[in-house]
């Protein structure tokens, strides 16, 4: 910043107008016009000349020529307007006398019509003199700035504006959230259907002369708002913003990433990226973050993509704690796919493959598994009781706010509803499919009479039609699809979530185990937590454990997240800072990846066989805020 009080007044020592950064070259100009021309009046100025004829400066040049300047120092003359307004030096000869070097040829001030102050004014008006003399009137008079032009115009011209862009902005979200195109095939003003945007802003025309007036008939060419680019900048404009809001929602937080990739309607791919994290009032959040056209699916490309938008927003890859992809090889590879490429730069950003996936695939085995079960699903496309009993986990794995550790729970509790069906269910199935038939009129078959089942290529076994359905069909069903479950969800296999089960709130906090938590944080998480927090957390759990395990308030939750939401309703979330960080990094941990499929079927609607051509920022910003709006509806 330059103190403009402390400006060189002296034109023969003050610093060249182009000296100056550009942005302070106006406030720097209006300070000097303030103060106008430096002309000092002193009782003798110094003489120069020949010794029988010396010559000094007259101060009533002044008068005659307002723009002059004097220069005690170097006893020259300078032009004020000629300074203010001058470029760098140019070869010319005489182009500096008035704004670098000075005039002091006073001989020929007094020469008529060749006079060298009238010369330097010059009678041309592109000359030099005379175009920076009506910059600095221009400058002077303030009437001419922009500001004051800007401030000049009328309200009803910046009403006008303001309902000219709300107009367009509430048709291009309204339509974005409706997954409707906007252009149309003919836009012509003729034309009979102008496309979604276009009729729908006259039908909010025919609502309102206002808009009618303002928007369609008044509005200037260069400022309609209604052209195609305008649409576009504006969904650019709703997109950054919303990225923006997450940025800065996540702070310097941990999170997680869910990234997963699809060709559209025009066999391009694209790539979506969703990021998981607890916001500060304990909430979990999934948003959809960006979507990235990819010119291929390697690995390599893939993590050079996650990486840019990330570094784009600031976000450090150091801060992730967890990821989910799908099980292609591409992504789900321990040595050269993404899960390793990200695992190489980043250890604590936990894989943890989709629970939704998983009983996805363990259904698919089960039935493929068991001849018999295979034909029956073939046929009936259900066994309806066991799915009812898998659907329940099958909904609540795909909520957005499900946390791990009681996705572990009802996987286990589901595990357990299904073997109790094995021992206790087949009367009640056989009764049901006994008064199905007698209602429709169907033969039901001999359950004792013997039945050859085929035993490998040619075994074959007697066995009674009961037990051929009951043993080889409905355990056998039963079984294989435990045996899958329990594959797949082997808790066993997944130490993290076996220690991060010590902070479960269930039972009364049941399974809570000072030892078990230290030993997480110091194995899972010892970047987040320095080496003195650490040697703390043992005496906070300690406190920890005799306050909240005995609170009224604390007394009727079972899940982490209501346990990390009710720490934060009561103001216990700063006292057990340590705590709450740590269940809000097992809270971070994805469960499934059902938020890209989301993403994916409204890229579908939005992007489809009638909008194939559309740009990869136009999808991308078109997805971000119709998903924003959906999410905001549930």
């Amino acid at each position: 910043d330059i103190d403009l009080s402390s400006l060189e007044r002296d034109p023969g020592l003050r610093k060249q107008m182009y000296e100056y950064p550009v942005n302070q070259r106006d406030e720097i100009r209006r300070a000097y016009l303030r103060e106008g021309p430096y002309q000092p009046i002193i009782s003798k100025y110094p003489a120069s000349g020949l010794e029988n004829h010396r010559r000094h400066f007259q101060s009533s040049w002044f008068r005659q020529f307002s723009w002059s300047e004097y220069s005690p120092s170097k006893d020259v003359v300078f032009c004020l307007p000629c300074f203010l307004f001058n470029n760098k030096p140019t070869r010319r000869f005489g182009s500096t006398a008035f704004t670098h070097d000075g005039f002091n040829n006073w001989k020929k001030v007094n020469c008529g019509s060749n006079c060298a102050f009238l010369v330097n004014m010059e009678k041309y008006p592109n000359s030099q003199h005379n175009v920076a003399q009506s910059c600095y009137t221009d400058l002077k008079n303030k009437a001419q700035h922009i500001e004051t032009v800007i401030i000049r115009q009328t309200f009803e011209q910046i009403a006008n504006n303001h309902l000219r862009l709300k107009t367009v902005i509430d048709a291009v979200r309204w339509l974005t959230f409706q997954g409707c195109a906007l252009r149309g095939h003919d836009e012509r003003f003729e034309s009979g259907n102008r496309g979604n945007f276009l009729e729908l802003i006259k039908l909010l025309a025919s609502y309102g002369k206002n808009v009618d007036e303002v928007v369609l008939k008044i509005a200037p060419q260069n400022a309609s708002y209604i052209s195609s680019t305008i649409q576009k900048e504006i969904m650019y404009i709703f997109a950054n913003k919303i990225q923006g809001e997450i940025r800065k929602e996540i702070g310097d937080k941990n999170f997680c990433i869910i990234v997963d990739e699809a060709k559209d309607n025009s066999q391009r791919e694209q790539m979506v990226i969703i990021l998981r994290f607890v916001d500060k009032e304990g909430f979990v959040r999934e948003r959809l973050f960006d979507v990235i056209h990819v010119k291929d699916t390697a690995a390599l490309t893939l993590k050079k993509e996650i990486c840019d938008v990330l570094s784009h927003h600031c976000l450090n890859i150091k801060d992730l704690r967890g990821r989910g992809y799908d099980g292609a090889s591409n992504m789900h590879s321990e040595i050269n796919g993404l899960r390793a490429l990200i695992s190489n730069d980043c250890a604590y950003a936990y894989y943890i493959h989709c629970f939704a996936h998983r009983l996805q695939l363990a259904l698919v085995a089960a039935a493929r598994e068991v001849v018999y079960a295979n034909l029956f699903f073939y046929q009936v496309n259900l066994m309806k009781e066991i799915l009812e009993i898998i659907d329940s986990l099958c909904q609540v794995l795909q909520r957005r706010s499900q946390d791990i550790l009681n996705a572990m729970d009802l996987v286990s509790s589901t595990k357990k509803l299904i073997q109790e069906f094995r021992e206790t269910g087949w009367d009640t199935l056989f009764m049901k499919a006994r008064s199905f038939c007698e209602l429709h009129e169907v033969n039901i078959p001999d359950m004792n009479a013997i039945y050859s089942v085929g035993r490998g290529r040619k075994k074959k076994d007697d066995v009674t039609m009961d037990h051929h359905y009951r043993i080889d069909i409905f355990v056998a069903a039963i079984d294989s699809q435990l045996q899958e479950l329990n594959s797949r969800f082997d808790e066993n296999m997944v130490e993290l979530v076996i220690r991060s089960s010590t902070l479960d709130p269930k039972d009364s906090f049941k399974s809570f185990s000072v030892d078990k938590i230290c030993s997480l944080v110091s194995k899972f998480y010892p970047e987040d937590f320095t080496e003195q927090e650490q040697i703390r957390l043992p005496y906070e759990l300690q406190h920890y454990a005799v306050d909240i395990f005995q609170h009224p308030n604390f007394g009727s939750i079972f899940t982490l997240l209501e346990l990390c939401q009710r720490l934060d309703e009561a103001g216990k979330a700063i006292i057990y800072l340590l705590v709450d960080r740590l269940i809000r990094l097992v809270l971070t941990l994805l469960v499934s990846t059902a938020t890209t499929e989301r993403a994916f079927s409204a890229m579908n609607n939005i992007k489809n066989k009638f909008r194939s051509r559309m740009e990869d920022d136009y999808l991308r910003s078109s997805l971000v805020l119709y998903i924003e709006r959906e999410m905001q509806r549930k």
